[in-house]
């Protein structure tokens, strides 16, 4: 196990997405948001994914370059099918086009069917922010949360995000699944062999299991019990049901190798021009005011620091741009064998972990 640099793992990235036959441009875009996953610490939708992308675009459950469709249904709102590309790709160009309408017209919803899985969704918030936008992100996702009351997951892990931008401090950025803990995060304890925390999931007789296999047999437990449910159900019907996409269990995971059909995913963005709302140096002054009052609140026992949503990502992504991304053995095992099937150098290791 070892710790690589970014500049290495992206020529990686994009030398096998190269001989898969994915353009330029849309390699551009996947590399750089699956790579910003892992700077900011967020592994579990990071590279630990790749092979599976690469996996699904080769037995074409992906399209490798999709043919994306735009059709503005209104001065504000924008209905895009994503041709079944991957949600990096698809996500990427949605929020590029809803951009441009919000500036036009204060405000644009984005609604997509016909996607992929998107990664990290604070990816697209920080997109927006770059362009002093306020952004909300939904998306849905393969079963994996139970109606409160049930043992069968039905629900996705539903993430929301939301961003922020502000004058002096990096963007608030606040990115939750409506479980307890993402699932991705329970796909990569499986891939590592590990256990998982007590109340993290339920196995498939409605037990409680510290076993992630048992875990993704059953159902992740929702965030604060009912309401996350309820939230959950909110998450599915706006990026499932009001985008045309699949919900339910009719969302197809990429990970069961039995499955027939597209995964038809769904994602949902509403983005905010704040110059229509107010005066942008208003607005980032009083973001301001809000950060330092937040930052000077009396601290509890033991507690060093108040952080903002979003600073330690962004202190992360500082050191890891300098120190390099730590691979657990498992996934670089993955990558290397992609490597050698490819005939593409596997990055050398900068850094060993013990």
């Amino acid at each position: 196990m070892g710790i690589y640099s970014v500049e290495e793992l992206e020529t990686y990235c994009v030398g096998i997405l190269t001989k898969n036959g994915m353009e330029k441009e849309n390699i551009d875009i996947l590399v750089k948001l699956l790579l910003q996953a892992n700077l900011e610490g967020v592994d579990s939708h990071g590279i630990s994914r790749f092979p599976v992308y690469i996996k699904r675009f080769n037995d074409h459950r992906i399209s490798l370059n999709p043919e994306v469709q735009f059709e503005q249904r209104s001065s504000s709102i924008l209905l895009v099918d994503g041709d079944n590309g991957i949600g990096h790709l698809v996500g990427h160009l949605a929020v590029q086009k809803g951009i441009t309408m919000a500036k036009e017209n204060g405000v644009a919803v984005v609604s997509i069917r016909n996607s992929n899985h998107f990664g990290a969704a604070s990816n697209f918030c920080k997109t927006a922010c770059e362009e002093n936008m306020a952004c909300i992100a939904f998306t849905n996702s393969p079963p994996g949360i139970a109606p409160w009351g049930g043992t069968e997951a039905y629900f996705g892990t539903n993430p929301i995000a939301f961003g922020f931008p502000t004058k002096d401090r990096p963007p608030v950025i606040i990115d939750l699944s409506t479980s307890t803990v993402a699932r991705g995060k329970i796909i990569l304890a499986e891939k590592q062999g590990k256990s998982i925390p007590e109340g993290w999931a339920i196995d498939e007789y409605g037990m409680p299991t510290t076993n992630a296999s048992e875990a993704l047999q059953g159902s992740v437990l929702p965030l604060g019990g009912a309401k996350g449910a309820a939230l959950a159900m909110a998450v599915e019907i706006l990026s499932g049901v009001l985008t045309g996409a699949a919900f339910g269990p009719a969302v197809k995971s990429i990970y069961e190798e039995n499955e027939k059909g597209t995964a038809n995913v769904g994602h949902f963005f509403i983005l905010m021009d704040i110059e229509k709302f107010m005066d942008i140096h208003v607005f980032l002054q009083s973001m301001q005011s809000l950060l330092e009052g937040v930052k000077s609140t009396r601290k509890a026992s033991g507690v060093e620091e108040i952080r903002i949503p979003g600073e330690r990502r962004h202190r992360e992504s500082e050191k890891r741009k300098t120190e390099g991304i730590f691979l657990p053995p498992e996934v670089e095992n993955e990558l290397r064998r992609l490597a050698e099937e490819y005939e593409v150098r596997f990055p050398d290791c900068h850094l060993h972990r013990s």
